[in-house]
């Protein structure tokens, strides 16, 4: 299929087909995946006849920007954002059950409460995982190393603007109670 969608993009180079021109003189090609620095998905760009031919059309990120082509990237998108909203909905409902959490983590103390080591994002996502809850490290967003036995806020984020908070206790281990 991508060595077909070369094989063509080349031979319209060669045969000296026309390619669609845009009002500034480029090439106008829809966009069939986003490209950072150009556009999103379904956008119409202008681009230089070399982009278009050496990158853009071989490498799958572009077409023809024909009323067909067209129609199929709208029909796609609109079951993307389906899916974006469903998966919204999802990251909406995880952080309501993150946020009526509180997890304990033991920690090795002195006298003053201060730790011998620190308490990180790992332990903190093992400690969730124990609830029940599964995320990943990168998705917590501490402002520090948590070095003292005390109450925390920690902010955690799920992606795409769904953020919440979530109690973290550090105590004392069983033996240094």
């Amino acid at each position: 299929m991508q060595q077909q969608r070369n094989k063509r993009a080349r031979s319209a180079y060669r045969t000296g087909k026309r390619l669609p021109k845009g009002p500034n003189g480029g090439i106008q090609l829809l966009l069939i995946q986003s490209v950072d620095s150009l556009g999103k998905q379904g956008d119409v760009v202008e681009v230089k006849r070399g982009y278009a031919i050496n990158y853009l059309l071989p490498q799958g990120l572009a077409t023809f920007a024909t009323d067909h082509h067209r129609r199929m990237v709208e029909k796609h998108k609109a079951m993307l954002l389906e899916i974006q909203k469903q998966r919204l909905a999802g990251l909406r409902e995880l952080a309501d059950l993150i946020a009526e959490k509180t997890v304990s983590i033991e920690a090795n103390a002195n006298a003053e409460g201060q730790l011998y080591g620190s308490v990180g994002a790992e332990e903190i996502v093992h400690a969730l995982k124990l609830e029940g809850v599964a995320i990943s490290t990168d998705q917590v967003r501490l402002e520090g190393p948590l070095k003292e036995l005390a109450q925390y806020k920690v902010r955690i984020y799920l992606g795409h603007e769904v953020e919440t908070s979530l109690n973290v206790w550090v105590v004392p281990t069983a033996g240094n109670a």
